[in-house]
């Protein structure tokens, strides 16, 4: 497992210098000098340089802060915050709005509820109100925003044909947004991506800081490779919730049969349960303690979890690495129970986590705090450009 940020041994431009030293503040939320030109790889003469010219555009500030030793900085570089961002999050009850700062603090939020039996159309007009309450809330404010993050379950290859979870026309949406928020950079993502960077910018002690895979199981399951976060690929998703055990299993959104998100999603845990998905989601993470799970149940939940641990497994498999992180309802748990998460990603890797050197973690459930979510990913999206204009060449 890479302990350190693993940052390119000279950085090939100057926007990824600054992108290496905006994500470094992303990630740690703060940073004195010395510690901070060590993670980026720059001499203080030239972070010096680029912290100037970050301070002059509004994106990064310095607080006086005690030393960390005697003789040490006092000067903490922190993202600016008057820097504003909005986030879009779309999920399987509602859309959620709102915008805040980098460091993930939200300033307005708004919940718009989706139709029982949603269609492209009535999505569609969700998408159309709340954009205009974002548009008038920063208006009457006088607020400019320097991004627009918006996360869509599902998003990825598929969606060419129809979003798989929710229906919703992206392109339709995207221009939607373009035509009220003009010259305001946009980016869509997968929400699997979206939650990835808030676990990796925002959850106090997250587990990696070098490239590792990260499984989020919730409405769907789904996976992202998290890599150098300077890097302009550094996020990947991953369907490896679509794998197939067994045609024989129970029916996938997917159209396929004994995917292992038929039988380790949200929707697919309330069945076993006995209990309705909304019953599921307005609990939130007490369902561990107010469900009562018989032996039965619990025997076919560590065998769902088993079949999610050789999903993982066979992803490793394809291309290695030396962590995973998994969140959602599995991280809920007690140890014994997700276990089995383990047990299954032992039996797929040849001679195991051990000959593999793969470490484990479970993170917090991230369901049901959006848009942070979407907040994190606008956040990242303007830090791994180094903050550069979108229209920029070289931020491109």
């Amino acid at each position: 497992m890479t302990t350190g940020m693993e940052m390119p041994e000279q950085p090939r431009s100057r926007r990824q210098t600054r992108a290496a030293i905006l994500t470094h503040l992303l990630q740690s939320g703060g940073s004195f000098r010395p510690p901070l030109a060590k993670a980026v790889r720059l001499s203080e003469a030239s972070l010096s340089r680029i912290l100037f010219d970050l301070k002059a555009e509004g994106l990064i500030e310095e607080v006086r802060r005690p030393a960390p030793y005697v003789g040490g900085p006092t000067g903490l570089v922190t993202l600016d915050g008057s820097v504003a961002l909005a986030a879009v999050e779309l999920t399987a009850q509602w859309l959620s709005v709102g915008v805040g700062g980098l460091s993930g603090e939200l300033h307005y939020t708004e919940r718009l509820p989706l139709p029982k039996a949603p269609t492209v159309e009535t999505v569609g007009r969700v998408f159309r109100e709340a954009l205009t309450l974002l548009r008038d809330w920063t208006r009457r404010r006088r607020i400019t925003l320097s991004q627009i993050g918006i996360s869509i379950p599902g998003l990825g290859r598929l969606t060419v044909s129809g979003n798989p979870i929710i229906p919703c026309d992206v392109g339709r949406i995207s221009g939607m947004t373009e035509q009220m928020f003009a010259d305001v950079p946009l980016e869509f993502t997968n929400s699997v991506v979206a939650h990835a960077t808030f676990h990796r910018c925002r959850t106090q002690n997250y587990p990696f800081s070098g490239t590792h895979l990260f499984v989020f199981v919730s409405h769907g399951v789904a996976g992202a490779w998290m890599d150098d976060p300077a890097e302009a690929d550094a996020l990947q998703p991953v369907e490896l919730g679509h794998m197939v055990f067994g045609p024989e299993g129970p029916r996938c959104r997917c159209g396929h049969h004994g995917c292992v998100e038929a039988y380790t999603s949200l929707p697919a845990l309330a069945e076993l349960l006995g209990v309705s998905e909304a019953e599921l989601l307005q609990l939130g993470s007490e369902w561990v303690h107010a469900i009562p799970r018989l032996t039965r149940v619990r025997h076919e939940l560590r065998r769902r979890l088993f079949r999610l641990g050789l999903a993982i497994g066979n992803t490793l498999n394809v291309k290695p690495c030396g962590g995973v992180a998994i969140s959602g309802w599995p991280s809920l748990l007690s140890d014994d129970d997700r276990n089995a998460v383990v047990e299954g990603i032992d039996a797929c890797l040849l001679g195991g986590r051990t000959l593999a050197q793969v470490s484990i973690a479970f993170v917090p459930p991230s369901t049901g705090n959006d848009p942070q979510a979407a907040l994190a990913f606008a956040a990242f999206c303007l830090a791994s450009r180094g903050g550069m204009p979108a229209t920029s060449t070289e931020a491109a």
